[in-house]
């Protein structure tokens, strides 16, 4: 199917904004995404649907306050589907952490993360406009070690543990709630909640055995990940198709993050009616969550910076590739999630060669998008986009 445009969609000119302040974004975005996670560690978060939805709601709450500064430019619809494939991601987190742990996870999807968004760019996936770099060998080669790590990376074994460990104090302290934990429990069970999973929701994790339990969170971790490197084709495709659409990142965060709380919302009704209304909600996690979700929208502000100063084929690899390198620190020195000899010796080179990927395909240095047209053109897209945006812009 074709899509006619009236063109002059054209590159963007040289940056006025120093160099120093990308790299800023790219650290802030790679600092925050790799701790966000931290304040609920300890914290029991039951199935994790009460814990994303308070999570989406502070990023919503950062969206906004970056919308508000930006004056609220022209809203997109179609940016909302980024933040929904991200949410729905999101959606198998604490199944993840639970499984195969923090450091591990955030490895695994990390990687799905960096291999997705590339190929997308790279080939052009769903209608946005390849990218095609300058060293094509250093950028074959980069993506070609990423994928080598996540091969390893699975091999590395964690001890995650499904319960709160009240041997380490979490961030938000309070040394009461295991008791008003199971304080919350019993009244729950009091008030006619009688199956199984309602009573504990860990039973279910509990009662698979390891290999199942690695598989399957092995298996969420790529499917999160694989989503999450999409997140950005919508507000890329708008930006390559839509005549006169901004090339300011941030003037689609206020749309981006509406979709992961709009998700984020439905998931909670769908569970609210799965569970009779009776939810499992941990009043203890508001606060951490709330916090980490802060931290999210601040490390997602921060990619978009970084994309718009140095352009997604630096941005891209930095940012989804060091993150996992932060869980890992929290997940081997204070987590002791990964101990032993043998996991500390694939765990060294499994960062060596991610560390050596995202480097390669950040030298590659892909051409921009965004070639200047200037004459009315017709672009092919795919079916699956137009449908949607038809939907969403006749809603």
């Amino acid at each position: 199917m074709n899509l006619t445009t009236a063109a002059a969609i054209c590159n963007n000119t040289a940056s006025s904004t120093p160099l120093y302040v990308g790299f800023i974004g790219a650290i802030v975005a790679t600092l925050f995404f790799g701790s966000n996670f931290v304040p609920v560690k300890k914290f029991e978060t039951g199935d994790g649907i009460f814990f994303q939805w308070v999570l989406c709601a502070a990023i919503w709450h950062v969206g906004l306050v970056v919308g508000a500064i930006r004056h609220f430019p022209k809203f997109y619809p179609l940016a909302m589907l980024g933040g929904a494939l991200w949410c729905t991601g999101n959606v198998t987190t604490v199944f993840i952490i639970k499984t195969i742990g923090l450091a591990q996870g955030f490895l695994i999807w990390g990687s799905a993360n960096l291999i997705l968004g590339w190929l997308s760019g790279r080939f052009g996936w769903f209608g946005i406009k390849k990218e095609i770099p300058n060293n094509p060998a250093f950028n074959y080669a980069g993506v070609g070690l990423a994928l080598l790590a996540a091969v390893i990376y699975i091999f590395i074994k964690s001890e995650a543990k499904s319960k709160v460990n009240t041997t380490v104090s979490p961030l938000v302290s309070d040394e009461e709630q295991e008791k008003l934990i199971r304080q919350s429990v019993r009244e729950h069970d009091e008030e006619g909640s009688t199956s199984p999973s309602d009573r504990n929701d860990d039973t279910f994790i509990e009662r698979m055995n390891p290999k199942s339990r690695r598989i399957l969170g092995i298996a969420a971790a790529i499917f999160a990940g694989s989503l999450y490197g999409l997140n950005f084709t919508p507000v890329i495709y708008i930006q390559d198709r839509y005549h006169g659409a901004s090339d300011n990142g941030l003037d689609y965060v206020f749309a981006h993050f509406s979709g992961i709380f709009a998700t984020s919302t439905l998931f909670m009704f769908v569970y609210c009616a799965i569970m009779k209304n009776k939810p499992r909600v941990y009043a203890k996690v508001l606060l951490p969550g709330f916090i980490s979700g802060i931290m999210w929208g601040i490390a997602d502000v921060g990619w978009f910076i970084a994309n718009k100063v140095l352009s997604e084929p630096i941005s891209f690899p930095i940012i989804t590739t060091l993150p996992p390198f932060i869980g890992v620190l929290w997940g081997v020195f204070v987590f002791k999630e990964i101990k032993g000899k043998r996991n500390y010796i694939l765990l060294s080179i499994a960062g060596l060669i991610t560390i050596g990927g995202a480097v390669l395909t950040g030298l590659s240095k892909g051409t921009t998008k965004k070639d200047c047209v200037h004459n009315t053109t017709t672009v092919a897209t795919t079916p699956i986009i137009t449908t949607l945006q038809n939907l969403i812009e006749n809603f």
